[in-house]
């Protein structure tokens, strides 16, 4: 899909409508990691811990650290007959000859290690970004791939990015390095416009970022095909965890010509990727036979205006029930 020819045009909260600019893909490839400080309670705080946990610093840590990949060991863990170490993934690539001295490696497992191991309590590997979790070393693992504290992936779907890091962070990488627009406000009034409707390779068109109660949510819209039929579709993400997302809802809705389609839902958070999302429907979908339509004309030009809004549940201590809290 020619990218240039795109026009979207966005104003929110009772702004008037700017002149419509073109909005291209800036793909960008590098990697970044954000590097806050510990919040407060977090792992620097060690009172209570028991007298095995240590840093991961530490010599005893560094013994279970695989001299090949550099990852942390996990049963078996083999070593040769000088006494060095490796973990098993590691074996097969180094041809079960030991990487420290070419010595034949065998089928020797470090018992010894292994149980030094299983005393051990450690804390997350994310300790530094607020964690203060600490976890028998067997356990630190299974843990990490789901703490909440591990650095999000961009949201940008345009391009491949390989940035990684915290909400602030990557709300600032998205503004100066995607050049997305950012908005205040959780109602939103957008035009999408295409010359020719009829192409549609699975590009993505546009992502813009709303700030509002406190949070940051981002708005795609895009075309692809589904099956032999093209669409387009709009859907919300939340920058943030899938707990917190279920806090807020939306609605997006299109329409013309006396005709209106309406969607709503709860944001997905961005640990779920964009193709996740998408592929699994979850958002407004437009077939375009029924776009053209709503576009009007001589349906040689796609003319969508979508409009919506985010709004917070609350719950209802009496009730038992969520009301909506709508901003503004």
């Amino acid at each position: 899909m020619d990218m240039d020819s795109i026009e979207c045009v966005s104003f929110s909260d009772g702004m008037e409508e700017d002149e419509i600019q073109r909005h291209t893909l800036h793909p960008h490839f590098h990697s970044e990691f954000s590097s806050n400080k510990p919040r407060s309670g977090g792992a620097n705080n060690n009172n209570g811990m028991g007298a095995t946990a240590i840093n991961p610093a530490t010599s005893v840590h560094e013994l279970l650290e695989c001299p090949v990949c550099t990852n942390s060991m996990y049963p078996p863990i083999h070593q040769c007959h000088n006494g060095h170490t490796l973990c098993s993934t590691c074996k097969t690539r180094v041809h079960n000859r030991c990487p420290t001295c070419r010595q034949e490696l065998g089928d020797i497992r470090c018992l010894a290690l292994e149980k030094v191991a299983e005393s051990l309590e450690l804390p997350c590997k994310y300790y530094s970004l607020g964690c203060p979790e600490i976890f028998p070393y067997y356990s630190k693992l299974k843990h990490e791939t789901v703490c909440n504290f591990r650095p999000y992936n961009c949201p940008y779907a345009g391009s491949e990015c390989s940035v990684v890091g915290d909400i602030p962070f990557l709300v600032a990488h998205l503004r100066d390095d995607h050049k997305v627009d950012m908005h205040s406000g959780c109602t939103f009034n957008h035009r999408y416009v295409k010359s020719n409707p009829r192409e549609v390779e699975n590009a993505t068109w546009m992502l813009t970022v709303f700030h509002c109660f406190g949070q940051y949510f981002c708005l795609h819209f895009e075309a692809f095909q589904l099956g032999m039929a093209p669409v387009y579709m709009a859907f919300l993400r939340f920058m943030g965890d899938e707990n917190d997302a279920r806090n807020y809802s939306y609605s997006l809705e299109v329409g013309a010509n006396g005709r209106k389609l309406i969607w709503e839902g709860t944001p997905r958070s961005i640990r779920d990727s964009h193709r996740k999302v998408r592929d699994s429907h979850d958002g407004l979908i437009i077939q375009r036979n029924m776009a053209l339509f709503f576009s009007g004309g001589d349906k040689k030009e796609l003319k969508l205006r979508v409009t919506g809004r985010i709004w917070k549940e609350q719950q209802n201590p009496d009730a038992g029930v969520c009301i909506p809290n709508l901003c503004g």
